[in-house]
C-alpha cells in the first residue's frame, strides 16, 4: 500500500513535522515521485481484518506572494516563450480526468473562453465562472467520474471543478496542474467539515505557479495546505493498494485541520467515516486490504 498524505515543503509552506503509523505495525519506506510528492509505502504480510493508518503533521503556512489584479496583454507572448520547450509538456496535454469533450467545448463557447485580455484575468474569469455556473453538491459524481458527469448536471465537488478548470485552461495553452490537499475552513463553500480539498495551479510568467480555487472562487492562500500535485487526480490519490485473498474492503477516512494555538480535538479518528479537512488522517479498511475506489476529494 502507498499513501500520499505528507504536505509539501516549498514556496510559502513548510512541513515542520510528519509522523506516520500503522496498526498492525509495518515498516514504512518512502520516496519522491516524478512530481516531487512524498510517497510512503508499506506491506502487511500477515492475515488481518483491520488496518489503521494515522498521520500527524505540523505545517507552517505563510501569506503567499502578492498576485496583481491583472497582467499585460503582452503576457500571452511571454507565456508562449516560457512554454516553447518541453519542460511543461505534461501540464499542457490532456490527461485521464482532464480532457476536452463536446460538453466542455459547449461550456467554452457559453463562457466565451478564449485568449483575450491577459492570462491572469482569463484565469480569474474561468475560476469565477465555474463557481457561478456549477452547484456544489455531494453524491452526484464519483471519484472516477469523467468531467462530462458534472458538466451534464452542472453539479459536483471540488475534484470535478478542478478537472473542468484544468481542461479549460490547457486549451488556452496555459500549463495547469491538479493540487490535492486540505483547507482550513471558515466560511468557504467547500463541504464545510466534510472533505479533503482540491484546486488547481496555473503557470504564469514572473509569478510562477499560482493557485486558483474554483470551488470557492478564490486565489489559493494561507488557508490552503498543499499535499500533492499532478496532471489530475490519477497522479495524487491519498491511498492506493492491493490485497491478496477473497476479501471485501471498506475505507473510512477522517481529516482535521486546526491552528497550532488551538488544542487538538479529542476524538477517536478511526470511527469517523468522512473526509474532513485536517491534519490528522485516519485510514481504515476491512477484511484483508484496500482495492476499492478512493474517497472523492470534495
Amino acid at each position: 500500500m502507498e499513501v500520499r498524505i505528507q504536505p509539501r515543503s516549498e514556496g510559502n509552506q513548510r512541513c515542520l513535522d510528519f509522523r506516520l503509523n500503522t496498526s498492525p505495525h509495518a515498516q514504512i519506506l518512502g520516496y519522491r515521485d516524478e512530481n516531487g510528492n512524498r510517497v510512503h509505502h508499506f506491506d502487511v504480510p500477515n492475515k488481518h481484518n483491520h488496518l489503521t493508518v494515522t498521520a500527524e503533521t505540523i505545517v507552517e503556512v505563510t501569506t503567499p506572494p502578492f498576485v496583481p489584479d491583472a497582467l499585460t496583454v503582452a503576457t500571452w507572448e511571454e507565456l508562449d516563450d516560457l512554454t516553447a520547450n518541453d519542460e511543461y509538456w505534461d501540464m499542457l496535454q490532456s490527461s485521464h480526468f482532464a480532457r476536452p469533450t463536446e460538453l466542455l467545448y459547449q461550456l467554452t463557447r457559453e463562457l466565451d473562453i478564449r485568449r483575450r485580455d491577459d492570462p491572469l484575468s482569463m484565469l480569474k474569469s474561468i475560476n469565477a465562472a465555474i463557481y457561478t455556473n456549477f452547484e456544489y453538491a455531494k453524491q452526484n459524481t464519483r471519484v472516477d467520474s469523467p468531467i462530462d458527469d458534472a458538466l451534464k448536471i452542472r453539479r459536483g465537488v471540488c475534484q470535478d471543478f478542478a478537472h473542468i478548470m484544468i481542461a479549460l485552461v490547457r486549451e488556452l495553452k496555459i500549463p495547469c496542474r491538479y493540487v490535492s490537499g486540505y483547507i482550513f475552513l471558515q466560511d468557504e463553500r467547500s463541504s464545510a467539515a466534510g472533505a479533503t480539498h482540491a484546486w488547481v495551479e496555473a503557470l504564469l510568467p514572473e509569478l510562477g505557479w499560482v493557485g486558483f480555487d474554483p470551488t470557492n472562487n478564490s486565489i489559493a492562500g494561507e488557508h490552503h495546505i498543499r499535499v500533492a500535485v499532478g496532471r489530475d487526480y490519477a497522479d495524487v490519490p491519498p491511498t492506493r493498494g492491493v490485497f491478496r485473498g477473497k476479501a471485501e474492503s471498506e475505507l473510512s477516512v477522517t481529516v482535521r485541520v486546526y491552528p497550532t494555538e488551538t488544542p487538538p480535538p479529542s476524538a477517536d479518528l478511526s470511527l469517523e467515516a468522512n473526509w474532513v479537512p485536517t491534519m490528522h488522517d485516519g485510514y481504515t479498511y476491512e477484511e484483508g486490504g484496500l482495492h476499492q475506489q478512493e474517497p472523492q476529494q470534495q
